[in-house]
């Protein structure tokens, strides 16, 4: 059986692994893997799968964070590159696909996944997951290795279990079969793995058709791409060494500073990167800077700036000519943003530790030229980088975020100079913290105006990009990047 349902996206060796270890440099300490494993020989301590399972069972139990403990467990596991990647893939695609792989077991397991014990469920889930969406691994050595584990953590009565129910889906053929009686959107929930109401909640704002979109999106594995530093090198020469170093690298269609690299590991890793040349960033997300537009001798507040990726490209926008004020609310935050600047020679940037909502009593009022807010919000554009976002996240998140994005967006409204422009942008799709919030700020404040639709940013992403109200939304199968909400307001003179 070669497996696989409508959801089947194939094998993708590598390219989990390199998106994870992008984001994760930062790491929290815990056991690598939990059970025993062979030590003959140069055989590594533990297996890439079970370094997999033993993430996903803490995840599931504990409500770690995939991202940071999966970093942490593959330090300490002493896996290959190549097994690396393959314990970050097997994480984060069952992460990713869990309601689709608990839907195909349920009609397999006699007694019910819900009732089996954490490691043996989670078992089932990453060699169900091999069998139906990795071609590279052929679905007997799955099943094998899945009983293996199962004999060195329980018992044969265990590992007879896992061997009958994955054999018993190896015969099954295509999967999953979907039950009759389905409405489109529980149809969706099942083949592309989302909470039902997300689901909802997106065909209800965006119709069925682009909910099934951003759905199969976030499936799909998130790209690695760099930003520029243009004040030390020009895209065109540092695509160059890339490509000069053996890389598969292009240019960004979306950021005119941003560079795509497929394959070639933790770029953070590099003398580009140390020596101050490139950060690692989302596409979308250096267009936030763009939509700033700070110009050289500006006076510039970053609000919620943490970890300074935008306050970083808002100083080599401007030349570092000027002064940006990144605020953040955690000091040991705010000391990330001071170490980005360093990095990359840029000395226009003060950073400071305070509640945002503050700031207008702290700081002088009409005294900035620019300024950003990337609000605080339910992230629920980043779903692909952070797969188990899914199964945190309620409606109820949704709505309480909202009410502090408004008085956010009003109180830091009163430090902007007349003629001066304020974006406002978050990580998110939901209209409730994007569109909402805008057209209630405008309403309430007749002296700023929108400008969204005057900016280069959307005069490059118009043809595929979203107008939602007064801004600019990207939805994840626009570009493959993260979704993002941009608003551009100028405030009259």
């Amino acid at each position: 059986m070669n497996g696989g349902g409508p959801g089947r996206s194939g094998q993708r060796p590598g390219r989990y692994g390199d998106a994870a270890r992008q984001q994760g440099s930062r790491v929290q300490g815990g056991s690598a893997v939990a059970g025993k494993s062979a030590d003959r020989g140069t055989r590594p301590a533990a297996s890439a799968r079970a370094v997999a399972l033993d993430v996903l069972v803490r995840v599931e139990q504990e409500g770690a964070y995939s991202n940071l403990l999966l970093n942490s467990s593959l330090q300490k596991s002493g896996l290959s590159r190549e097994d690396s990647g393959l314990a970050t893939e097997l994480v984060y695609g069952t992460l990713s696909r869990l309601i689709t792989l608990d839907y195909v077991l349920e009609d397999f397991v006699s007694k019910g996944i819900a009732k089996l014990t954490p490691w043996v469920r989670n078992l089932l889930r990453l060699s169900l997951y091999q069998i139906m969406y990795l071609d590279r691994i052929p679905p007997h050595a799955a099943v094998n290795e899945a009983v293996n584990i199962a004999k060195k953590r329980g018992h044969q009565g265990i590992s007879g279990m896992v061997n009958g129910v994955l054999r018993s889906v190896l015969r099954a053929g295509e999967l999953p079969v979907l039950k009759k009686g389905l409405s489109e959107t529980e149809r969706i929930s099942i083949l592309y793995s989302h909470p039902l109401w997300m689901v909802e909640r997106w065909a209800a704002e965006y119709g069925t058709q682009t909910a099934e979109a951003m759905c199969a999106a976030n499936n799909e594995p998130p790209a690695v791409s760099v930003r520029v530093n243009t004040t030390m090198i020009s895209r065109d020469k540092l695509l160059e060494e890339m490509l000069e170093a053996g890389m598969n690298a292009a240019a960004s269609r979306l950021s005119p500073y941003g560079i795509v690299v497929k394959g070639a590991g933790n770029l953070a890793l590099t003398s580009w990167y140390s020596d101050g040349y490139l950060s690692v960033q989302d596409e979308s997300s250096m267009l936030v800077a763009e939509a700033v537009a700070p110009e050289p001798g500006m006076r510039v507040l970053d609000c919620c700036a943490a970890p300074g990726g935008k306050s970083a490209h808002m100083g080599e926008l401007m030349k570092d000519d000027g002064y940006i004020y990144a605020n953040d609310l955690h000091a040991h935050k705010a000391k990330l943003i001071s170490d980005q600047a360093a990095r990359l020679g840029l000395d226009c940037i003060t950073t400071g530790s305070a509640d945002a909502l503050e700031l207008a009593g702290k700081l002088p009022a009409e005294s900035f030229d620019r300024i950003l807010l990337d609000a605080p919000c339910s992230g629920l554009g980043v779903i692909r980088r952070k797969p188990d976002l899914k199964w945190r996240k309620q409606p109820e998140d949704v709505d309480s975020i909202a009410g502090l994005q408004a008085e956010l967006l009003q109180s830091v409204s009163r430090l902007l100079k007349p003629g001066g422009v304020l974006v406002y942008s978050t990580c998110t799709t939901e209209q409730a913290e994007n569109s909402a919030i805008v057209a209630a700020f405008l309403k309430q404040n007749p002296d700023f105006v929108p400008v969204s639709f005057s900016s280069p940013v959307w005069e490059r992403t118009k043809d595929t990009a979203l107008a939602a109200g007064d801004g600019i939304q990207l939805l994840p199968q626009h570009f493959g990047s993260d979704g993002f909400y941009i608003a551009r307001l100028q405030r009259l003179l």
